[in-house]
């Protein structure tokens, strides 16, 4: 049975997935329209627009909303407009420079394949351009036409999902926090929505094309309702659904995995509590999270030390706990003019992780141990740890050099250690799996790895939010977090994030106050 909270999130996800997909359709649609017109009296000119839009086209979906947020960065610094880097605006334009090659090629091809005697046909009776255009060309070319259209809007609703990585609500905000919590229903709601949107958005234009090209105007009609009706239902389920009116909510952002689902939870249950609507974005990217909280489009962020120790201040060194912190708190507020309101309490460090069992016989307890083994095992890592800077930190303390070496999702790499795919893995200091299961963190003996203090950072002119979260300073400690994330890991009995926060606060005595 799919979750009340989850079928509680699904309006504002799929208003706003509908909203993002219609505006980056149509802003394609009045990009590739003129292009269209152009390119057949103008051959150099269709080289070049095809050329480049099949180059764009070869750019993942992920990697082009990505690429987009330090673009907007620079015209920001360039022209000095407050331009969003992050949001809607990313999304938008990445999706239409998507939706675009298929718009242009059933344009152009379309136009292309009507026969020049019709075109003399139309000329003879004295039927202007315009007329010609209008009344002829687009009629026999609507099958093409539209059919391009059909598959771009089907590509951009699929692609819209995405957007969530950016900090841009959409269905994807139920996708990846269902695969992050293995939360299968969650993730089977978030993509029959997106596929039944793209399906009645297929059928409507479907009916429209239908209707143009053999030049009847109820399949037209027909279409142009169901469409309509998608987008007035949409809209009012979101209507109806949405918070009263009050003061604006205060918007904590989460990266993608269970433990930033699990304090964010925690955090908005104790706001609400002062009488303070909360929304929380979730699944944003690790460097993308502290960029929105700098750019105050998210107004809480959950970070840690060593995240932005590299990323946010661009330190190489490895300096102790607590003078680390002290630089963050003093560097993040003089440059971005973000506050460190308080340190959790717990570090989630990186950590190389092995099976007790195959570590005995191996006779590895250090990654100095580790590092003469090495060659004969296989090393499983998050997504971007390869090209982290602890990763090459750690090459240069020990010189390590594996066998094979994959990258997983989080939340796979300790199944990748369990079924014998993967030797060691990079682990969490906080892993929920680290309560239960039998493996050893071996010692970083050389100390190359930096601190990972979780940390509460808070955006420039929100003061009175850190002064509200300064309770939590050393209020977590790391078995009651790797306790409550096991809840919402495991595969038996699974908690949702929210029942995991609410034993969290128990547990530490944030409940009560």
């Amino acid at each position: 049975m799919i979750a009340a909270a989850d079928l509680a999130a699904l309006p504002g996800a799929l208003a706003a997935h509908l909203a993002l997909s219609a505006a980056a359709l149509l802003l394609a649609v009045l990009v590739a329209a003129p292009l269209v017109l152009l390119m057949p009296a103008r051959p150099w000119l269709r080289r070049w627009v095809m050329g480049l839009a099949s180059v764009v086209q070869t750019v993942p979906a992920l990697a082009l909303l990505a690429l987009f947020f330090p673009l907007l960065v620079l015209v920001r610094n360039l022209t000095g407009l407050p331009v969003p880097s992050l949001g809607l605006l990313p999304s938008l334009l990445a999706l239409a420079l998507y939706a675009l090659l298929p718009l242009l090629r059933g344009g152009a091809g379309g136009l292309a394949a009507i026969p020049d005697q019709v075109r003399e046909a139309a000329r003879a009776i004295g039927m202007t351009p315009w007329q010609r255009l209008l009344h002829v060309e687009l009629s026999l070319a609507a099958p093409v036409v539209f059919g391009g259209l059909r598959t771009a809007a089907v590509w951009t609703i699929g692609a819209a999902t995405l957007a969530t990585m950016v900090g841009q609500q959409s269905l994807g905000d139920l996708i990846f926090a269902g695969l992050q919590l293995q939360d299968w229903r969650q993730v089977l709601l978030g993509c029959a929505a997106a596929a039944g949107l793209a399906l009645i958005v297929d059928a409507g234009l479907g009916l429209v094309e239908g209707g143009i090209a053999r030049r009847r105007q109820r399949p037209v009609l027909a279409g142009l309702a169901v469409l309509a009706l998608l987008a007035a239902g949409v809209a009012g389920w979101w209507w109806h659904s949405r918070p009263a009116s009050g003061p604006p909510a205060v918007v904590i952002g989460t990266k993608t995995f269970s433990e930033q689902y699990i304090l964010a939870e925690l955090i908005a249950a104790d706001l609400r509590r002062q009488g303070q609507p909360v929304q929380v974005r979730s699944g944003l990217g690790s460097g993308i999270a502290f960029q929105s909280v700098a750019a105050g489009g998210i107004d809480i962020g959950i970070d840690y030390s060593g995240t932005l120790w590299t990323q946010a201040l661009g330190r190489r060194d490895v300096v102790p706990r607590a003078a680390m912190l002290a630089i963050l708190r003093r560097d993040l507020k003089a440059r971005y003019g973000v506050t460190v309101a308080a340190s959790l309490g717990f570090e989630n460090a990186y950590a190389l992780a092995i099976r007790r069992d195959v570590a005995q016989r191996l006779g590895v307890k250090t990654i100095s141990d580790l590092a003469r083994a090495a060659p004969r095992l296989r090393l499983a890592t998050d997504l971007e740890f390869q090209s982290r800077a602890e990763w090459a930190a750690l090459q240069r303390a020990y010189g390590l050099r594996f066998a094979a070496m994959r990258a997983y999702t989080p939340v796979l790499m300790m199944a990748a250690l369990g079924d014998g795919s993967a030797d060691v893995i990079t682990a969490y200091s906080s892993d929920g799996a680290l309560s239960t299961a039998d493996i050893l963190l071996l010692a970083d003996d050389r100390g190359a790895l930096p601190a990972y203090d979780a940390l509460l950072v808070v955006a420039p002119g929100r003061a009175d939010l850190a002064r509200r979260l300064a309770r939590y300073e050393g209020r977590i400690p790391v078995a009651a977090m790797r306790a409550a994330n096991w809840q919402a890991d495991r595969t038996a009995d699974k908690r949702s994030p929210a029942a995991a926060a609410r034993w969290l606060a128990a547990e530490t005595g944030l409940e009560g106050e």
